[in-house]
C-alpha cells in the first residue's frame, strides 16, 4: 500500500515536471533518482512521502553526509524535495512543508567522531599499561603517554605532532609553539596532566631513546632536534604515531585515530563552556566557519544554562494559594 502510494506521487510529479515545467529527460531522472532515494528511506522508518515530517528529511540529509556524500550532491537533493512538496502542497494534497525551515546544506555537517571521556581516560593510560619487558619499554610507554595526553591537550594534526620541536616545547610558561598548515603558527595552553607526562618524558624516556641504536644495527644519534623520537634519535613518522594511537585505543573499546583525539579536546572544551572562537585559535582552523561543525554542542549548552538560569525558562511551579 505505502510503496504504491509513493509510485504514484512519484509518477504525478515527474508528469508534472515533464508536461508544465517542461524539463529536459535528464533533469527528470535526476528527480526521480534523487525522491526515490528519500522514498525509500522512509519505507525503512514505515512511512510514505505523504507522511514525511521536518524530522525525517532531516534524517535523511544526516544520513547522506554519514555516507560521505559531498554537499552539492545533497543540496541538490534538497531542492529536489522541496519541489516535490511545494507541488504537493499547491496541489492540496499535502497540508505541511516537511522541507520548511531545513537548514541549507552548508549548515548540515556531521560532527567529527570522538572518544567519550571515560574512554579518552582509558586510551591515555594504555601505554603503561601495555608496557613490555624490553629494555626501552619504559621509555617507548613514557613516549607515547606524552604524545597522547599532547594530542588530546593542545588538539594537536597528527603532522604537528611529528615535527615538533625541543625548542617549540616552553614548558616553564605552560605551552607549546605549534606550526600548522601554510606553516601558521599558534599557541597551545597545556594542562597539568600533558604537562606531567612530557616532563617524565624529557627527563628519563628521551634521553634513553637517545642512547639506543636503532634496529638493523644502527647507531644511536647524539642528538635530535624532534621532541618526539624513535629508538636511537629517529624522527618518528606519521604512520608509527597513527599506528600507536590505535592501538591505545584498544583499551577504550573503540578504534581512535589522532584525528578523533583532537575532535575530542574541540568537543570536551564546548560541552564544557568553552566559545567556539577560543577553539577555533586553538585548533588553528584560518576560518571560523570551519569551527562551526561543533556549533550544535554550544547551543546545545548554551539552552541548558538558560533553562537553568533565566526566570521564564523555569519551571514555575504552581501556586500555592491556587
Amino acid at each position: 500500500m505505502g510503496t504504491e502510494a509513493n509510485v504514484g506521487v512519484l509518477s504525478g510529479f515527474l508528469d508534472y515536471l515533464r508536461i508544465e515545467k517542461g524539463l529536459a529527460p535528464l533533469s527528470i531522472t535526476a528527480y526521480s533518482t534523487d525522491i526515490g532515494q528519500f522514498a525509500a528511506f522512509l519505507e525503512k522508518r514505515k512511512r510514505w512521502l505523504l507522511m514525511a515530517r521536518a524530522n525525517d528529511v532531516r534524517g535523511f540529509l544526516q544520513q547522506l553526509f554519514s555516507n560521505r556524500v559531498d554537499g552539492r550532491s545533497v543540496g541538490r537533493k534538497l531542492s529536489a524535495l522541496r519541489h516535490l512538496y511545494r507541488y504537493l502542497l499547491l496541489d492540496k494534497k499535502i497540508d505541511y512543508d516537511p522541507t520548511l525551515n531545513i537548514e541549507s546544506p552548508r549548515q548540515w555537517k556531521v560532527l567529527p567522531k570522538s572518544l567519550a571521556k571515560d574512554e579518552i581516560e582509558a586510551t591515555l593510560a594504555a601505554p603503561d599499561a601495555a608496557a613490555k619487558p624490553r629494555a626501552d619499554s619504559a621509555a617507548l610507554a613514557s613516549r607515547d603517554r606524552a604524545m597522547l595526553e599532547l594530542l588530546y591537550a593542545g588538539a594537536l594534526r597528527v603532522s604537528e605532532l611529528a615535527t615538533a620541536t625541543l625548542e617549540d616545547l616552553k614548558l616553564h610558561a605552560g605551552y607549546m609553539l605549534v606550526r600548522g598548515k601554510g606553516d601558521k603558527e599558534r599557541i597551545v595552553p597545556l594542562g597539568k596532566p600533558a604537562q606531567q607526562a612530557l616532563i617524565a618524558y624529557l627527563s628519563n624516556g628521551r634521553p634513553a631513546l637517545l642512547r639506543r641504536a636503532g634496529k638493523n644495527g644502527e647507531s644511536a644519534l647524539p642528538t635530535s632536534p624532534f621532541l618526539f623520537i624513535r629508538s636511537g634519535g629517529r624522527k618518528l613518522t606519521r604512520q608509527r604515531i597513527w599506528q600507536m594511537v590505535g592501538q591505545a585505543s584498544n583499551a577504550s573499546g573503540r578504534h581512535a585515530s589522532p584525528h578523533m583525539l583532537r575532535h575530542s579536546c574541540a568537543t570536551h572544551m564546548v560541552e564544557n563552556g568553552a566559545d567556539l572562537r577560543t577553539v577555533q585559535t586553538i585548533l588553528g582552523h584560518a576560518d571560523i566557519s570551519t569551527t562551526q561543525v561543533y556549533t550544535h554542542l554550544a547551543l546545545d549548552r548554551l539552552r541548558s544554562v538558560y533553562k537553568k538560569h533565566h526566570p521564564r525558562a523555569k519551571r514555575r511551579r504552581p501556586h500555592q494559594d491556587a
